[in-house]
């Protein structure tokens, strides 16, 4: 019989990976529908619960712990594990890297603060739980990340829109990578602790090793253009998820990365996805970078 799992999300960006990832390895994926079901009838018999739920960062105030409290009571009925994808907004701009279990929780802005509060509930809950901890995404299509919403918009004009230092290490993370790491770690859940805080460690770029990789997988000079943070501030007043950019911001200055210790004792023959594949499917959604422009080979650079 085939393992089930019940997907909140199911049209968000981790959510249809992990739908692709667990039917490739053949589980049952069952789509939660919010409007119309109760979720702990909907969590009756299922092995899994995918919490890949992410509202609007102006609703994460009124609806984020909310729905984390119904996803812990659906699992405490069903037996269920519940995964889901964590995120480094814990840690505020005093983040010492590597980012893992024993980095201190100490943000203090309003997306921090519901973080935390939020894997608190989840850790102390005695529902099994995997939080998959990673940096931010670069998708196979545009999801309405960073990289495709700002980032990659001038890239075909030989530009890289970049939120920060240019020399500052980001953490990067590919979804496709993430979901087949978290189905991996679904099939060995019943060896894991009851609260596993996992990082995973995807790809360290700074802004100018992005733009390095991006010239070699466009065969294109690709030049980095700060982002103008000066209309984020000025749309305040009327756009109410400026705010909220604005106290993340930090992230794009202070260096961070990810620790791979308990990543890579569990799942200690994962291979990532090269960085060149990654950002080519990542660019693929721009006309002048489709999928079956093959990379350009440059003798002088070494291969990611």
């Amino acid at each position: 019989m085939r393992p089930v799992a019940l997907i909140l999300g199911a049209t968000g960006r981790f959510s249809r990976n992990m739908i692709e990832q667990l039917e490739a390895a053949g589980w049952e994926a069952r789509k939660f529908d919010r409007k119309t079901q109760n979720m702990v009838e909907a969590a009756k018999g299922v092995d899994v619960i995918v919490n890949g739920a992410n509202p609007q960062y102006p609703q994460w105030k009124r609806d984020v712990l909310p729905f984390t409290r119904q996803v812990i009571e659906a699992a405490k009925q069903s037996g269920a594990t519940v995964i889901i994808p964590g995120n480094n907004y814990c840690f505020g701009p005093t983040i010492k890297p590597p980012i893992g279990p024993q980095t201190p929780q100490m943000a203090t802005n309003e997306l921090g603060l519901i973080r935390i509060e939020l894997e608190r509930l989840y850790k102390t809950s005695g529902v099994k739980t995997i939080l998959l901890r990673a940096g931010d995404f670069i998708d196979t299509s545009a999801s309405g990340n960073w990289f495709d919403l700002i980032m990659a918009t001038k890239l075909e004009k030989g530009k890289l829109i970049y939120p920060g230092k240019t020399d500052a290490p980001h953490a990067w993370a590919y979804l496709p990578d993430i979901a087949r790491a978290a189905a991996l770690l679904l099939e060995m859940r019943d060896q894991l602790n009851t609260y596993e805080d996992i990082s995973f460690p995807g790809y360290t770029w700074t802004g100018d090793e992005m733009s390095k990789a991006l010239s070699a997988v466009t065969g294109q000079t690709i030049a980095i253009k700060s982002f103008n943070w000066w209309m984020i501030r000025l749309s305040q007043p009327f756009w109410s998820m400026a705010k909220h950019l604005l106290e993340m911001r930090y992230l794009w200055d202070v260096p961070h990365w990810m620790d791979t210790k308990r990543f890579d004792k569990l799942l200690p023959d994962f291979q990532a996805t090269p960085e060149k594949e990654a950002l080519k499917h990542a660019i693929s959604h721009l006309p002048a970078f489709p999928l079956n422009k093959p990379i350009p080979f440059n003798k002088h650079r070494r291969a990611a």
